[in-house]
């Protein structure tokens, strides 16, 4: 009988130790894979601000390009408006949007 009770005792603590040693290595894969894992990410995020510096890179020259064009068609109509003044004609009213950035310069 002390033998079976030795027996059992033995068993429930093996059981306990692989238990305890199963934790452990989780705990251990776990701790070994974050910092992996945060340089994934880092990766990731250098990745995605360098396409996003790219982007925006490249908005800049259109707002720029578009900005240059905008001020050309302006100085045309305004030289075609005088030209038509000068002719003795009235040239249209401009547009209210026009007319609000005259005004404000917004």
């Amino acid at each position: 009988m002390l033998t079976l009770v030795g027996i059992v005792v033995t068993s429930r603590a093996t059981k306990s130790a692989a238990l305890a040693t199963a934790r452990a290595n989780q705990a251990a894969s776990a701790a070994t894979a974050e910092p992996n894992q945060r340089a994934a990410d880092l990766e990731a995020f250098r990745t995605i601000r360098e396409d996003m510096q790219g982007e925006i890179g490249e908005l800049k020259q259109e707002h720029s390009r578009l900005r240059s064009l905008v001020y050309a068609f302006a100085g045309y109509v305004a030289e075609l408006s005088v030209q038509m003044r000068d002719a003795g004609l009235e040239p249209p009213a401009p547009p209210s949007r026009v007319e609000e950035y005259n005004r404000t310069g917004a």
